[in-house]
């Protein structure tokens, strides 16, 4: 004899539909979800310190323009002159991404994001790029302060850096170079340029020193945990102190032509 069909089972071709349709909107959503989505995340996970504002396109391929800012409750804001592209693609345990900051680049920089126990690591591929010093400002304390204008110029070599229960871990190599810096609080244009390596390691040190100019700075340090512990000195040519003194009040603690750098 055969067995009924139970009264639920006319209803199964119905069901199926619906959870293709179902299935279809998810997907629309994850393949044309709106570039504001990610400006939203980035956004949050910066603490409102980088904005893309104007978004356009999609998570995946987008573009904006790029701002740094002071955080909740700050005033402060600086724009990255253009727009910043970027392509995003999903890949094993992450993302890999491609961003190309008009300004600043001729060659996309690739980045890739994986997921570890328990945090995140971020690989960035060799690259070289310069720019311009004046963006700092938008980051709030102390650099709206010393409103410094120059060039810069970032190279990368090797280098990941990884975040597991609020440890950094470093590896490879970052030389920055800032050339013929000046800041409003002193009338000597430029002041100088510098160099600021970081070799990662354990512990990744820190090294900052002078290239040119009068305003010598020199100084090390080291990242310990997620802190980083750095000591230095800011000092002025003679000849060139009274150009230089506010700039010595605002960098450490003056002691005569000499300003002492303490962080951590």
């Amino acid at each position: 004899m055969a067995r009924p069909i139970p009264a639920s089972w006319p209803a199964a071709p119905w069901a199926w539909a619906w959870g293709g349709l179902l299935l279809g909107v998810l997907l629309a959503l994850a393949l044309f979800a709106p570039a504001r989505w990610l400006a939203s995340a980035v956004a949050s996970a910066s603490s409102g310190r980088v904005v893309l504002d104007d978004p356009a396109g999609t998570v995946w391929n987008g573009s904006a323009r790029l701002l740094l800012a002071g955080g909740s409750g700050s005033n402060d804001v600086a724009a990255l002159p253009g727009r910043i592209d970027w392509r995003l693609r999903p890949a094993w345990g992450g993302v890999d991404a491609r961003l190309t900051p008009v300004c600043c680049t001729t060659e996309p920089l690739e980045v890739r994001t994986r997921l570890r126990w328990g945090g995140v690591e971020l690989r960035i591929g060799d690259q070289r790029t310069q720019w311009p010093a004046a963006v700092l400002a938008g980051l709030g304390t102390p650099w709206n302060t010393l409103q410094v204008e120059g060039d810069l110029v970032l190279a990368t070599k090797g280098l990941s850096v990884e975040w597991v229960e609020g440890r950094v871990a470093v590896a490879g190599r970052v030389e920055l170079t800032a050339s013929r810096l000046s800041s409003r609080l002193s009338t000597l244009k430029p002041m100088g340029s510098y160099r600021i390596t970081l070799n990662g390691g354990s512990p990744s040190t820190l090294q900052l020193e002078t290239l040119e100019g009068a305003l010598q700075l020199t100084g090390s340090g080291q990242w310990i945990g997620s802190r980083l512990h750095f000591s230095g000195t800011a000092s002025a040519a003679p000849e060139r102190e009274a150009a230089l003194s506010n700039l010595l009040n605002i960098i450490g603690r003056r002691r005569g032509a000499r300003a002492t750098i303490t962080i951590g």
